[in-house]
């Protein structure tokens, strides 16, 4: 198990309330292998057990892609029980990466295709570059989506999208992505990272665990039933009436201040 200070393909550093988690393999466009996936798990552990961090941003280095798929030498070799255990292990990140309890933002700054897409989707939120692409091109491979594609992008933008761009391979502009609701902004590059960071402050002036405890009611509520779902909505609405923070951002509003939350 490699330790935040042992990453061989990921950047990992904390500046203030937010985490930053860059792939750092610009030079095959921060493709994702075992270890860069070990990497990833590892760094966001530690964001999920540190009080400190509020949110994280996950980027790829460089201007070219965020993570432009999966390693395509090391996917050649592996055989169909190895490619199995290889695709668990990743959606097993990349559902640490969903449920982490905080919110985590894609700044997608290049090609996002393949597992860059999936990754991308399990984050909170996608804000895309202008110059960003997504796609699923897995068939084009002869394997299909391996990282959760087929789940989670009908979820986001309906079953008929979803498998018009999984089974054509298509890759699709940012502004595409934004139409049909992949991305939730779309800005100049140069803009990307302020923009992250900015959502992100936003988030962190309310309630810490009315923020977590929103995160679970969709998250949770999506995998049940409406009727399941509002009665997971309603036992986390008491749990935040019983919190520290309720009190003070109920007396804050009434007393025309602001809040000073204590995630309590």
């Amino acid at each position: 198990m490699s330790s935040p200070n042992t990453l061989e393909n990921v950047l990992y550093e904390k500046k203030g309330a937010i985490a930053y988690v860059t792939l750092n393999r610009p030079k095959v466009l921060n493709a994702l292998n075992r270890r860069t996936w070990e990497d990833l798990r590892t760094a966001f552990a530690d964001a999920r057990d540190d009080a400190a961090v509020r949110g994280v941003i996950l980027t790829g280095a460089g201007d070219k892609a965020f993570i432009a798929g999966a390693d395509i030498n090391e996917l050649a070799r592996v055989t169909a029980i190895e490619a199995e255990e290889a695709s668990s292990f990743g959606q097993a990140v990349l559902n640490l990466i969903e449920n982490l309890g905080k919110p985590v933002i894609a700044a997608v700054n290049g090609f996002a295709l393949g597992g860059g897409c999936e990754t991308a989707m399990a984050c909170t939120l996608r804000i895309a570059a202008e110059h960003a692409k997504f796609g699923q091109p897995e068939v084009a491979l002869g394997i299909i989506p391996g990282g959760g594609g087929t789940q989670r992008l009908p979820r986001l933008v309906g079953k008929g999208r979803a498998l018009q761009l999984i089974l054509s391979g298509a890759t699709i502009a940012a502004q595409e992505a934004y139409r049909i609701g992949l991305v939730n902004e779309v800005v100049p590059a140069a803009e990307l990272m302020t923009r992250s960071e900015a959502i992100l402050k936003q988030i962190f002036s309310n309630a810490p665990l009315a923020v977590k405890f929103s995160l679970d009611a969709v998250n949770k509520g999506l995998e049940t039933s409406q009727a399941e779902g509002l009665s997971l909505e309603a036992s986390f609405f008491g749990l935040c009436a019983g919190t520290d923070d309720k009190k003070e951002g109920t007396q804050a509003f009434l007393q025309k201040r602001a809040p000073q939350f204590q995630g309590r």
